[in-house]
């Protein structure tokens, strides 16, 4: 087939360039929907008359069986043909003919491109949804087999204060659904439909764009034609979107194989999730999540290449952008592999309850709890901290806990403190003071498990 802007050249494309411009290497993955908004826009032609109804159902019938040729592997491809656009309608007038080449009618590359991406990228988000979803359900589930479980909360990778292990297991159920409604708010920009705006200034023709929209199920229909032409912040929007999630990923990824090591020992790895060495035969390695929280990288970088690529061009379509789909498909394809390989681990691993409980008194966690306590007996929150600090002092110069101290030592540094003071001293005791919506606490906690569980059901 000729080029499809060959007219206006005299001259043979040099094999160099063909080579050079073509994206049929990575954007062949955009069939699907390529042929979906084909169909359509050739159901809008038929219905303004643009094209008779037979004319229609042969367009639509043809691209049908070459879908099937893709997804058997049989459709042939060539770099001559530049991207999936060009080699699905060369297929489709090698079958049909001048009825084939009635399709592109009222209709530009930069549109059919834009469409294709955006629903690309809309079906994107609804995977992407569903994976984070089961993400969640993962961790909720975990709640209940953990129930009691206390861990040390930590601030600067130092103990900090007690909470059950079921809070934070539901932290990070909130960084996911944070993840899933920013990729919600993301979908009612991508949701806007750019089909019929032609190469930047629209059409002459009698085209119905609402009805396009409406076969394709947009909620909208972009309003200025230049604009929507080179548009690419839904993109941009999008793969920040994943950023945000590979960064979740990455932080769990991190404090989990923080916890299989031999020093932390909180945390017991599923063996389908580990490697050994080649050298060591002790060693059980944790290379997945150490290659999910690697491979965020590549998806953080998607952010500024995005960016960079759309930074400094005039409007409206320019060739630049065929380089935005290798941001974009790299950085979906990585979170989608991640999100897939989280659930089994998270509901696989197991928790060391006995090793974390045998240093759970450690750290002095219960620091806080002590200090509240004199806050609510009236002991301003400044007095209270530096109270509490020169009896941590004096417990690391006798190798004592604070429930070790005796009323006296205690009533010496304050004598408010009176005998009820022991209720919050020891971690349990000063996990269960916790009380604040939100917190860490027993009662809170149960709480949220009791709405995560209704919420991811």
């Amino acid at each position: 087939m000729a080029k499809a802007w060959g007219g206006r050249f005299q001259q043979e494309t040099d094999p160099r360039v063909e080579a050079f411009t073509e994206s049929i290497s990575f954007d062949s993955r955009l069939y699907e929907v390529d042929i979906r908004g084909s169909q359509a826009h050739a159901t809008m032609l038929a219905s303004v008359g643009l094209i008779t109804d037979e004319e229609r159902q042969q367009i639509c019938e043809s691209l049908d069986e070459i879908r099937g040729e893709i997804e058997a592997g049989t459709f042939a491809y060539s770099a001559s043909l530049e991207d999936i656009h060009m080699h699905i309608e060369s297929a489709l007038i090698a079958r049909i003919g001048d009825v084939g080449r009635k399709l592109h009618t009222g209709r530009s590359r930069n549109d059919q491109v834009s469409t294709d991406l955006k629903l690309y990228v809309r079906d994107a988000i609804d995977l992407l949804d569903g994976l984070l979803l089961d993400c969640q359900r993962a961790f909720v589930g975990r709640c209940e087999q953990d129930a009691g479980v206390i861990l040390p909360g930590y601030t600067h990778l130092q103990r900090a204060q007690p909470v059950q292990a079921a809070h934070y297991w539901l932290a990070y159920v909130e960084k996911f659904q944070r993840d899933r409604d920013r990729l919600a708010d993301c979908r009612r920009r991508v949701n806007v439909c750019p089909l019929g705006a032609a190469a930047l200034a629209g059409t002459s023709l009698p085209i119905n764009r609402q009805l396009t929209a409406e076969l394709l199920g947009f909620e909208a229909i972009a309003a200025n034609s230049l604009d929507v032409s080179s548009d690419r912040d839904y993109m941009a929007e999008f793969v920040f979107a994943l950023s945000l999630i590979a960064a979740h990923l990455s932080t769990w990824c991190e404090e989990w194989i923080i916890w299989f090591s031999t020093e932390f020992s909180f945390l017991k790895l599923p063996d389908a999730y580990t490697t050994g060495s080649s050298i060591m035969p002790q060693k059980r390695n944790p290379d997945v999540l150490e290659l999910i929280r690697g491979k965020t990288a590549r998806v953080m970088a998607a952010v500024p290449q995005l960016l960079i690529l759309i930074k400094s061009l005039p409007m409206a379509y320019n060739r630049d952008l065929q380089e935005d789909k290798l941001a974009l498909f790299d950085a979906f394809d990585t979170v989608k592999a991640c999100l897939e390989l989280t659930p089994a681990i998270v509901a696989g691993a197991q928790l060391q309850t006995d090793q974390i409980a045998s240093r759970l008194e450690d750290g002095f966690l219960d620091a806080t709890a002590l200090m509240e306590y004199l806050i609510k007996r009236g002991v301003p929150m400044r007095t209270g901290h530096s109270t509490v600090g020169k009896l941590v002092a004096l417990c690391e110069s006798a190798g004592k806990r604070l429930a070790d101290l005796t009323l006296e030592e205690l009533q010496d540094a304050c004598e408010l403190i009176a005998d009820d003071v022991y209720q919050v001293l020891g971690t349990e005791n000063a996990m269960k003071a916790l009380q604040s919506f939100g917190s860490g606490g027993a009662d809170a906690v149960a709480d949220r498990v009791k709405h995560w569980e209704e919420a991811v059901s």
